[in-house]
């Protein structure tokens, strides 16, 4: 019976840590899957607690800090969406003012503003994107 609810115990901290994210409750969930298994063997409960506690601590300690340092090497570094064009050329389809205009942009036409408020860009000119606001690229004169 004991070795059932230490299963049980592992299994909803397993599965509570969908919610959190942080590898404890994994780590515990573990502990609570190996103290079932000194419970299942027929081991006193002393012992159980003494494996649960032992397993846990160590899976926190020495597992949990390998598991975040693998995960976080697969995180996205690569700029998407509107960051990615950020940098990127552009060549003016209609003229580029601070009020506006038209630059094709990663093969869209996009509506354009220059950054320099004197600027006035004309068609044809290849500039680049200093930021993007909103749906406009806000373009530079490229020398």
């Amino acid at each position: 019976m004991a070795a059932l609810i230490w299963v049980i115990a592992g299994a909803l901290l397993i599965a509570a840590e969908v919610l959190s994210g942080n590898l404890v409750l994994l780590m515990l969930g573990l502990g609570a899957l190996v103290a079932a298994v000194s419970a299942g063997i027929g081991l006193p409960l002393w012992i159980d607690v003494i494996v649960f506690g032992l397993s846990s601590v160590g899976l926190v300690v020495l597992a949990r800090p390998v598991l975040r340092r693998r995960m976080r090497k697969g995180e996205l570094t690569a700029k998407t969406n509107a960051e990615a064009l950020v940098g990127e050329k552009a060549t003016v389809v209609a003229e580029v003012t601070a009020d506006g205009g038209l630059v094709k942009l990663a093969g869209e036409v996009w509506s354009a503003r220059s950054l320099d408020e004197t600027q006035v860009l004309e068609e044809g000119r290849i500039v680049t994107v200093m930021e993007i606001s909103g749906a406009t690229a806000v373009v530079w004169d490229t020398p």
